[in-house]
């Protein structure tokens, strides 16, 4: 019985509580009380102690709790709202199992980890997200980041906006520069290998800006980040143009390509 509780417990509160009720203590667990004073203190422009720890972080696409200043955190949560509000607008009801898959490739693909150097990169494929959903992306990455926080404690809650930011708004960008080539066979795979490419690279630059704004002092990690990624930007651009073209032939109604060819 007991270890169901703490299965229980472990699973719906994954950060550290505690609660008193008459001065005995009824519940604890060990890690939400750092969450507020990392936010209290992002607020002062003080770095919080789990800060120092996130710099040594090995996820370098995810961006940790109490690294980021309270002014890049208000204004990435408030584009990520305004971007998952027109998506679930632009939803259609017919696509929700599209949606799914994809949210789920991408939760999957972002967990797994490739060691390089100190850190390690992993696959993110919002470009494949972006050419197919459009706005879209911006509900189903945010889904797919939230379930990561909570129950593997990637990035976090308090910078789930930034680092939903940093990954839809590339992808949506490659939908409107990149989405008119695909009504051409000719230059179908070539579009396909430029979102995937692209939407990595912009994604580096917008962490490696984050963390810029946030602290000069983070302006070496910025660039690291973008160089730690040249190899991922090259492999999500053949996975993305080998998906589109495969897509192309089984499956032409995911893309969409009679609506671009009229």
């Amino acid at each position: 019985m007991i270890k169901k509780i703490d299965f229980f417990r472990n699973t719906l509160f994954p950060f550290d509580l505690r609660v008193d009720i008459m001065g005995k203590t009824w519940f604890r667990n060990t890690n939400f009380l750092n969450v507020l004073p990392s936010f209290t203190l992002a607020l002062q422009g003080v770095e919080a102690p789990r800060a120092r720890q996130a710099k040594g972080s090995k996820d370098i696409m995810h961006i940790s709790e109490g690294v980021l200043s309270a002014p890049v955190l208000i204004s990435g949560g408030a584009l990520t709202a305004v971007g998952t509000a027109i998506g679930l607008r632009k939803l259609n009801y017919d696509r929700i199992m599209t949606v799914s898959i994809l949210a789920a490739t991408f939760f999957v693909a972002s967990l797994i980890h490739v060691p390089l150097g100190p850190g390690s990169v992993h696959l993110i494929l919002n470009g494949l997200l972006g050419i197919i959903l459009g706005w879209v992306c911006f509900p189903a990455i945010l889904i797919a980041l939230l379930l990561q926080a909570i129950f593997f404690q990637f990035g976090g809650l308090l910078v789930l906006g930034v680092n939903t930011f940093t990954m839809a708004a590339p992808a949506l960008l490659c939908f409107y520069l990149v989405r008119p080539w695909l009504a051409r066979p000719g230059s179908r795979a070539m579009a396909g290998f430029m979102a995937g490419f692209f939407s990595v690279f912009l994604s580096g630059l917008l962490v490696a800006a984050a963390l810029a704004f946030s602290d000069t002092g983070f302006l070496a990690t910025a660039k690291l980040i973008v160089l730690a990624n040249m190899p991922i930007m090259v492999i999500e651009g053949c996975i993305t143009m080998f998906t589109v073209s495969f897509l192309a032939r089984v499956q032409p109604d995911i893309l969409n390509l009679e609506v671009l060819g009229k």
